[in-house]
C-alpha cells in the first residue's frame, strides 16, 4: 500500500471523525434512557440482518466479535466508512408524520501485526437521540426535544493461538453527550420555561470475541462466534438546568450534578452465532443477543419520567452469495440479504418497545482492485406492546467504501 493512500485515509477519518456524533436518529422512543443502541454492525453487515458474531474474512472489517481480526492475510490493509440516509413515517393519535435523517455512521480501519495477530481501530456510535414532539397540558403547550448519543473510539486485537481457532478484544474509550429538554409554555404568557438534563459520559468499556472453524470438506466450514462485554456502573456526570425564561442564563442547576458512577450502569452482554460457508461464495449466519438490561441502574431525574428498563434480545439471519470469485464484473458482485426481530430495552408506560427489519444490498468490486463498494437498503418497523402507542416505520439506504489494500508493497516495474 502506497504511503500516499494512507495519509488521504487518514486525513478522510480525521475530517469526518466529528460528524459521528451527528446521528442519524429522529424517533420519540430515543428519548428513553441512552437512546436506541447500535450494534457495531458495518454496511454489508447490516445487509445480511446485523449479523456478524460468527463471521471471519480477511476482506472486511468485524468489529462485532474482535477474534475476527486475526483472520486477515498478513499484507492486506482495510479501511471502511459508512453512511446511510433515512426516510422515516409515524403513525399516532394526533395523525401521521413523515420527515428525513441521515448521516456518516462509522469509520474502522485493520491491519496485520503478524501471520496470527489482527488489529483494527476506529470510531463507532453506541446509541443515538434524536426527537422533537409536542403535547398540549392544561393551560398551556408543552414541547420535548433530544440530541446527542454515546461513541466509542476504540482499538483491539485478534489472535490465532491454535488453528481455525481466535480470539480477541476491543478496548473503546466510550463519550458523548445527550441532552432532553421539556419546554414549557403558557397560553396567557409569551415567555417558556425549559427544564434540561445534561448527561456527560467519559469511560472506558471493553468487549471479547472467540471464533472456531471447523472444516466439514475442502469445500465446505462452520464457524462458531461468542462475544461477551461485562456491565459496569458510568463515569460521567449528569445534571438538570432550570430556565425560567429561555432567553436568559439559567436560575437553578437541581438536585445540582450527579457524578454517575453508582447510579448509571450498562448491563453485561452476551452475543453467539454460527455461520456456514461454502466454498468462498455462499455464506449465511444466524446470530442472538442478550443484555440484562433490567438489572441496569438508572437514577430517576426530577420534572423527567420514570425511567424502567427491560432484558433486550435480539435475532437476525443473513446470508451472502458471490456467484463465482474469479469471473466476470457482475459475477465478482456480493448479493445479500436478512432480516431481525429486536425486543429493546426501552419501556414506554409499562409498554414493551419492540422492532423488525429486512434488508438488502450488493457489493460491487472496485475496477483494478479488491476494493468494494457496498450499497444497501432496509426496511424497519418500531412500536410498543401491548399498548402501540407510536408506530414508526423507516426505509434506510446504506452506502459502504470498504478500501482493501496490499499493506505497504511496492509494485514491481515491467
Amino acid at each position: 500500500m502506497k504511503i500516499k493512500t494512507l495519509l488521504i485515509l487518514a486525513l478522510i477519518a480525521a475530517a469526518t471523525a466529528t460528524g459521528i456524533s451527528a446521528q442519524n436518529t429522529t424517533s420519540p422512543y430515543s428519548k428513553f434512557g441512552y437512546g436506541l443502541l447500535r450494534d457495531n454492525a458495518t454496511s454489508a453487515q447490516r445487509q445480511m440482518g446485523g449479523v456478524g458474531y460468527a463471521m471471519h474474512s480477511g476482506r472486511q472489517v468485524n468489529v462485532m466479535n474482535p477474534a475476527a481480526y486475526a483472520a486477515m492475510d498478513s499484507m492486506t490493509f482495510l479501511f471502511d466508512m459508512g453512511t446511510d440516509l433515512s426516510m422515516f413515517w409515524r403513525e399516532e393519535a394526533a395523525g401521521k408524520s413523515h420527515d428525513w435523517g441521515g448521516g456518516l455512521d462509522y469509520i474502522t480501519m485493520q491491519f496485520p501485526v503478524s501471520k496470527i495477530v489482527g488489529v483494527s481501530a476506529g470510531l463507532l456510535p453506541y446509541s443515538s437521540v434524536g426527537y422533537s414532539f409536542g403535547s398540549e397540558v392544561t393551560n398551556g403547550y408543552s414541547s420535548h426535544q433530544g440530541t446527542g448519543g454515546l461513541n466509542q473510539l476504540y482499538v483491539g486485537a485478534g489472535v490465532m493461538p491454535l488453528k481455525n481457532l481466535s480470539v480477541g478484544m476491543n478496548i473503546s474509550y466510550l463519550f458523548g453527550n445527550i441532552s432532553n429538554d421539556v419546554f414549557a409554555s403558557q397560553l396567557t404568557s409569551t415567555s417558556q420555561t425549559l427544564f434540561e438534563q445534561v448527561m456527560e459520559v467519559k469511560d472506558f468499556h471493553l468487549q471479547f470475541g472467540a471464533q472456531y472453524t471447523y472444516n466439514i470438506s475442502r469445500k465446505n466450514s462452520v464457524t462458531v462466534g461468542v462475544v461477551y462485554s461485562p456491565g459496569k456502573t458510568l463515569l460521567g456526570k449528569t445534571y438538570m438546568l432550570k430556565y425560567y425564561d429561555t432567553s436568559s442564563s439559567p436560575d437553578t442547576i437541581a438536585p445540582g450534578i450527579v457524578n454517575m458512577r453508582g447510579n448509571f450502569s450498562l448491563p453485561d452482554t452476551w452475543g453467539g452465532g454460527i455461520s456456514y460457508e461454502w466454498n468462498e461464495r455462499l455464506q449465511a449466519e444466524v446470530d442472538l443477543t442478550y443484555q440484562n438490561w433490567a438489572k441496569a441502574k438508572y437514577q430517576q431525574v426530577e420534572n423527567f419520567t420514570d425511567t424502567k428498563f427491560a432484558n433486550r434480545w435480539r435475532i437476525g439471519a443473513g446470508v451472502s452469495y458471490i456467484p463465482d470469485p474469479r469471473g466476470g464484473y457482475f459475477k465478482r458482485m456480493t448479493y445479500r440479504a436478512g432480516g431481525y426481530y429486536n425486543r429493546d430495552y426501552i419501556m414506554v408506560e409499562g409498554n414493551n418497545v419492540r422492532d423488525f427489519g429486512a434488508s438488502c444490498g450488493v457489493g460491487f468490486p472496485a475496477a483494478g482492485g479488491k476494493t468494494v463498494i457496498n450499497l444497501g437498503f432496509d426496511y424497519i418497523r418500531r412500536q410498543a406492546t401491548p399498548n402501540p402507542l407510536l408506530k414508526e416505520q423507516y426505509f434506510n439506504v446504506t452506502l459502504g467504501i470498504n478500501f482493501n489494500q496490499v499493506w505497504f508493497f511496492k509494485n514491481k516495474l515491467r
